[in-house]
């Protein structure tokens, strides 16, 4: 049984084709500068190597068909027809207050994720256009979509509505939803495993850290807050997203530099975060080189993320009273050691204590590891995480009619002899 994801982006798609008899990946891939031009597509074939090949994509529907094509290929391919592709998940930035798990695509599942679209219009735009692809270049396939806000339809009302007024939530939709849903599920899950606990007895904060970087407060196996709102924006400092900042600086930057609501928007989601104030840079290893080499806005920007997130994890403490584990995502972000170190130093006043050897080793080695220190009260993981594997499973369990709430769904990484046979790093 074939499963193929697709995780669709405004100038990238990225893809995963598992072998689900065998719990195995075949290949996987990601093409770059889909619309804009000079597009790539890098296509790794397990035990046999990689590629990185130009093509020409000038749409997301030429994009699916290249990475169709890819599959097939004779010098590339791992399949000798398309027929022997058994479904499709699609990964889906927003599904609004509708969707609390993920639903097997119609006609009536398109109108719903359409009429959510502005509430992100650089993400579920780019996520259609891959569904519309995907259904017209193959239409007797199912197809499924696995919800980035669906993890986060738990949280209650205080946690999620704006201080703002409430007709516009009423009338627009203007609340917290939440991001990176899988990635915190699959988090949470595995850490109940490594715990020894029901995850209905859990209490975590898991740590997302990527381009785009979100925590999730657990309570009793449930999200109860997360750091990311209506769009991806709000939260710590990421890559090129600005983060948490004074919702006044808006109005007063649009006037004073003549900006257009979707050109200020795009600063804020491209050009701001680590880009921003480091002048430029987005990537952490150089930022972190540059810091070294007595670089001040490289230094400030490290001790920002530090000092942000240190604040989220202490608030999201509170917010769930006795904490278990601390749970931070490591195959998403290169020198993530760096980030663990700097937000957990001075934790001890919470029973918070990193254990610098193991942190660094987790780093090199991979693999779920413990980093806590032996004398911590709570117990802190680095675990790489797979999307591509929820995003499956979600897949396989549509197709079977056993898809439920995942407080009741048993995923595979949810048992103790589950053995994550492959590395991600998107």
């Amino acid at each position: 049984m074939k499963i193929l994801s697709l995780n669709c982006w405004s100038q990238s798609v990225n893809y995963h084709l598992f072998d689900w008899s065998n719990k195995a990946i075949l290949a996987k891939g990601t093409i770059d500068r889909v619309v804009v031009g000079d597009a790539t597509v890098s296509h790794q074939v397990t035990g046999r190597g990689g590629w990185r090949i130009p093509v020409d994509c000038p749409d997301h529907h030429r994009a699916i068909e290249v990475i169709l094509g890819m599959l097939v290929s004779k010098d590339w391919g791992v399949l000798d027809s398309l027929g022997e592709i058994y479904a499709i998940g699609h990964r889906v930035a927003h599904g609004g207050e509708k969707f609390t798990r993920s639903v097997l695509i119609d006609d009536d599942v398109v109108a719903a994720i359409r009429e959510v679209e502005h509430l992100a219009p650089l993400h579920n735009g780019p996520n259609l256009a891959g569904i519309d692809a995907s259904r017209s270049l193959l239409p007797r396939i199912p197809q499924a979509a696995i919800f980035d806000t669906a993890f986060h339809q738990s949280m209650h009302k205080p946690a999620y509505i704006y201080p703002l007024p409430y007709e516009w939530y009423e009338r627009y939709g203007v609340r917290r939803y939440g991001f990176h849903g899988a990635s915190h599920l699959f988090m949470a899950k595995r850490a109940a495993v490594l715990l020894g606990k029901p995850p209905a007895q859990t209490n975590l904060i898991t740590v997302h850290l990527g381009s785009g970087v979100s925590l999730c407060a657990v309570r009793d196996g449930l999200s109860v807050d997360t750091s990311m709102g209506m769009t991806p924006l709000e939260g710590p400092i990421m890559n090129t997203r600005c983060g948490d900042i004074d919702a006044g600086i808006s109005s007063f930057i649009m006037q004073s530099e003549h900006l257009s609501a979707r050109d200020y928007t795009s600063i804020l989601n491209q050009k701001s975060g680590f880009f921003g104030i480091t002048g430029g840079m987005r990537d952490r290893r150089q930022i972190l080189e540059h810091a070294a080499a007595g670089n001040e806005q490289c230094r400030l920007a490290m001790e920002m993320e530090g000092y942000r997130l240190k604040k989220y994890i202490g608030g999201y403490h509170a917010a769930i009273g006795r904490l278990d584990a601390l749970v931070f995502s490591s195959n998403y972000s290169p020198m993530g050691w760096n980030v663990r170190e700097n937000a957990l130093s001075g934790l001890d006043f919470l029973g918070i204590r990193l254990d610098r050897e193991r942190n660094l080793r987790a780093d090199r080695e991979g693999g779920e590891m413990l980093i806590s220190a032996e004398n911590s009260k709570v117990q802190v993981y680095a675990m790489p995480v797979s999307d591509g594997l929820v995003f499956a499973e979600d897949v396989v369990a549509l197709i079977a009619g056993t898809c439920r709430d995942h407080m009741q769904h048993e995923y595979s990484f949810s048992r103790p002899d589950f053995v994550m046979p492959w590395k991600e790093r998107d």
